[in-house]
């Protein structure tokens, strides 16, 4: 949904007369469409039959690398807002776009912290590490 938030508000304004927004978009739109279908992925169970990709690996190096993206994405976005804009709707839309592309950028920060312990295997909860087996 924040990463929808940052390319919908952009889409919405004349980002194509400053180059800086192009790399917004493409940061914005790809890893959109691509959390869309790993979302997709997990929801259906396909990576259950898909067992010899390492999933946790494959998420954890996909949210680090969102992450560093949505940084140059977050401060490209943040540096080409001009509150002197003679259009106050794309300085509005613009503004909003790159609060949520910092929103989204510490959203990729958190989850990939998440993967890493996933990977790691540090996610285990209370119920599964008591069970022994004394058979």
């Amino acid at each position: 949904v924040l990463g929808l938030l940052v390319w919908s508000l952009i889409a919405a304004t004349t980002y194509h007369l400053h180059a800086a927004y192009g790399w917004v978009m493409f940061v914005s739109l790809f890893f959109w469409i691509l959390t869309l279908l790993f979302f997709v992925t997990y929801l259906l169970q396909l990576h259950q039959k898909f067992y010899m990709i390492p999933w946790p690996l494959v998420l954890m190096i996909y949210n680090a690398v969102a992450t560093v993206l949505y940084i140059t994405a977050f401060v490209t976005c943040a540096a080409a807002v001009q509150p002197t804009s003679w259009r106050q709707w794309d300085y509005n839309r613009r503004a909003a776009a790159s609060f949520f592309a910092c929103v989204t950028m510490i959203t990729y920060g958190v989850s990939t912290f998440f993967s890493f312990r996933a990977w790691k295997g540090l996610g285990s909860n209370a119920a599964t590490s008591q069970v022994t087996d004394h058979a």
